[in-house]
């Protein structure tokens, strides 16, 4: 299956996204810390979410997981019909557990069991990293 691994809020509102599904046969969308890094950086889509989480006073890590999640919900509803025709094999969206919890094995698992609760769309992926501590978190999660 072929995914996108470039996500941003500008590609969902634009279109984009769903015209590369209908024309490139598209089947899911991969993410990570450092491609929503690269989109906030590059485009304006993101300005009025920002100032909304710091006239709410959150930090840092708070805002970019609640911009995250929007543009992780946002693809998600997307990919659902490719997620249900294909009986849940296509039409994922992933979002990844904070790279720097990669050595701490429970902070992985609250913030996988975080991340689905508040994504809450089921055609989500959360990824862990695969090192040491993350196998037994990824195990703990699949259960």
């Amino acid at each position: 299956s072929i995914w996108l691994d470039d996500l941003s809020r500008g590609r969902i509102a634009s279109g984009n996204l769903a015209s590369l599904i209908d024309t490139h046969t598209v089947r899911g969308v991969t993410t990570n810390p450092t491609i929503f890094a690269a989109a906030l950086r590059n485009g304006e889509s993101y300005t009025e979410q920002v100032a909304a989480t710091a006239a709410a006073g959150k930090d840092g890590d708070e805002a970019i997981f609640d911009i995250i999640i929007k543009d992780v919900q946002d693809a998600c509803d997307i990919f659902r019909p490719i997620y249900e025709e294909s009986g849940g094999e296509d039409g994922r969206v992933s979002i990844e557990v904070s790279p720097e919890l990669a050595h701490d094995t429970s902070a992985s698992v609250a913030q996988a069991r975080q991340l689905w609760d508040r994504v809450d769309r089921p055609n989500a992926m959360i990824k862990i990293p695969a090192t040491k501590e993350g196998l037994p978190a990824i195990t703990e999660v699949i259960g």
